[in-house]
Parts: C-alpha cells; sequence; structure tokens
C-alpha cells in the first residue's frame, strides 16, 4: 500500500525557517512526480512547489526565491525548504505524488497519491 508522510511541520516567528520531509513507501518513487501543496484555513488547497523525476522544480509565485523543493530517491523522500516564512504561509501542507508529470502540475487532480497533511504556522 502506497503512502506519503510528512514530517517536520510547526510553529515558527515569521522570517524564520522550517523544513518539511515527506518519506514515500509502498513503491519506487524515483519515477514520479513529487510536490506539495497547501490550504490555509477557509481557504482552497494550493499548488506550493513540485519536483520532476528528472529534478526540474516548478514553484508557485507566492513561494518562488523563498522555498526549495529537492528529493532523495534512495530514501524515497521529497524535501520542502521554506526560508524567510510569512504569516500568510499558515496551513497545512501536504505531500503529493504521481506517476505523470502533467503540464497542470499546479493542479490538485494531477496528483493521486497524497499525505495526511502537517502543520506549518508562522507567527508575526
Amino acid at each position: 500500500q502506497v503512502q506519503l508522510v510528512e514530517s517536520g511541520g510547526g510553529l515558527v516567528q515569521a522570517g524564520g525557517s522550517l523544513g518539511l520531509s515527506c518519506a514515500a513507501s509502498g513503491h519506487t518513487f524515483s519515477t514520479y512526480a513529487m510536490g506539495w501543496f497547501r490550504q490555509a484555513p477557509g481557504k482552497e488547497r494550493e499548488f506550493v512547489a513540485v519536483i520532476s523525476w528528472s529534478a526540474s522544480t516548478y514553484y508557485a509565485d507566492s513561494v518562488k526565491g523563498r522555498f526549495t523543493v529537492s528529493r532523495d530517491n534512495a530514501k524515497n523522500t521529497v524535501y520542502l525548504q521554506m526560508n524567510s516564512l510569512k504569516p500568510e504561509d499558515t496551513a497545512v501542507y501536504y505531500c503529493v505524488a504521481d506517476s505523470h508529470f502533467s503540464s497542470m502540475y499546479y493542479n490538485p487532480v494531477s496528483y493521486y497519491y497524497w499525505g495526511q497533511g502537517t502543520q506549518v504556522t508562522v507567527s508575526s
């Protein structure tokens, strides 16, 4: 059974940094697109970042230059390093994966596998 398990969420002050990890199990994800979405209270789920099997990366404009997505295929793990955090980054962050890299990588429907989410709270 495929599972994505996020870790690393927590509370941080504005301007600080936080790193998230997502460990995948039940399949070899080296050829999968893997990434991150987030959802703040009362808002729709939104795209954050994605990394293709060939390590091409794509970011939402709101996080570009502050967040970095990376992967370690040997560990079946994808990471999200978040720097210069802002209160508006507060959300539940979800790890995602799919066997295909879609041109609509920013759309939640492009991902079959989802983690359970991890809370990130940025205080002002």
